[in-house]
């Protein structure tokens, strides 16, 4: 079971990440969000899986219509996963808030013409 120390930890070992309240939960930032506590027990990362995530495992992945328009986003029940589970979530979701994620090859394309 991953506990909010554990995010609070993980997100702290990773260059340039700090912490600051948003929506009055505990959150970290690099150059944009990176993770924030969403309620008790839950956390919120980015990811760019979040649909394998959702249909993998709905007892651990879940989003609320707030996160539906942001497609990155998905929630995350820290009692029913561990937390080498919740560090690859963190590192993957830091990797997008510094803008190193692997994104598709058709970004930055669509303008184009």
């Amino acid at each position: 079971m991953a506990t909010e120390d554990d995010v609070r930890r993980i997100c702290l070992a990773l260059p340039g990440v700090s912490e600051r309240p948003s929506w009055k939960q505990p959150a970290w930032f690099a150059r944009t969000l990176v993770a924030r506590i969403w309620e008790d027990g839950v956390l919120t990362v980015k990811t760019g899986e979040r649909d394998a995530l959702l249909a993998s495992d709905p007892g651990v992945y879940y989003i609320t219509p707030h996160h539906e328009r942001s497609p990155n986003l998905v929630l995350v029940r820290l009692a029913r996963i561990g937390p080498g589970e919740v560090s690859e979530l963190i590192e993957e979701s830091y990797r997008i808030a510094e803008g190193s994620y692997p994104f598709p090859t058709w970004r930055g394309k669509l303008t184009a013409g």
